[in-house]
């Protein structure tokens, strides 16, 4: 097996529509504390690797920046993926942090990228975002034993990705199956319809209006409940009935 470039990862794609896009997508890794939300936030953007591809975000990098890390982190991602086993290794050091896990996927989740988004505990789509899966690959040069060896592994690996999209998937092992051997591409809305994704941008912007419009109408409630209250109180009290007073309704 040698090593695979950039430009053998993307000849792997089936759907080449978004190449040219995917391609552009440039290396940005930063961390930030949001002192006001208490959280930690996390910005991954680019190829999913290791060293060779010098403009990749590795394993490594996300293991050294967690370890300074503790509490709620919130991740932003766009990656048109990469490495396979970097990202396998990325989503079990994040099921292993000590606070709440969110991902935002910002652009592109595809890959070894949309297995780093399954270990949110919380997975918001932004708009028009998308989440690829498809089969595992390899190149290899050799004997149709070294190449029958790879086929093995390479079965075995897509056997252990299938494990981490079950963690999150509403429908069968053997759908899911079926979508990566097809490679499937799912928007915001069919990345929550099917589990990945707990929620969108716009779901999230409506469940705030609706938030907000609750808290109004409580105030507002509230509010005319002190009125009524104020109003009883400053009410004169009825003059006392003469004793032996009729009254006739």
């Amino acid at each position: 097996m040698r090593m695979i470039t950039k430009q053998d990862y993307f000849k792997t794609f089936k759907n080449q529509s978004y190449v040219e896009q995917l391609q552009k997508v440039e290396r940005k890794f930063e961390t930030f504390r949001n002192e006001a939300a208490g959280t930690t936030e996390l910005t991954i953007y680019g190829i999913i690797g290791n060293s060779y591809w010098e403009d990749s975000v590795s394993a490594s990098d996300i293991d050294s920046a967690l370890k300074s890390i503790s509490g709620d982190i919130v991740i932003h991602l766009n990656s048109p993926g990469g490495d396979a086993f970097d990202g396998i290794a990325i989503h079990n050091r994040l099921k292993k942090h000590d606070g709440k896990v969110t991902i935002n996927v910002d652009g592109w989740a595809c890959s070894a990228a949309s297995v780093i988004a399954m270990a949110a505990d919380e997975l918001i789509m932004g708009l028009g975002s998308m989440i690829m899966i498809h089969e595992a690959s390899s190149l290899v040069w050799g004997t149709k034993t070294e190449m029958r060896k790879e086929a093995d592994v390479l079965d075995e690996l897509e056997e252990g990705i299938i494990d981490i999209y079950m963690t999150k998937a509403s429908v069968s092992r053997e759908e899911i199956r079926s979508m990566v051997d097809a490679e499937t591409w799912f928007g915001a809305q069919k990345a929550v319809d099917i589990g990945f994704a707990t929620s969108t941008a716009a779901t999230d912007a409506k469940d705030k209006e609706i938030t907000q419009l609750r808290t109004q109408l409580t105030t507002m409630q509230g509010e005319l409940e002190q009125l009524k209250n104020q109003s009883q109180s400053n009410e004169p009290n009825p003059a006392p009935a003469a004793k032996g007073t009729r009254f006739i309704f």
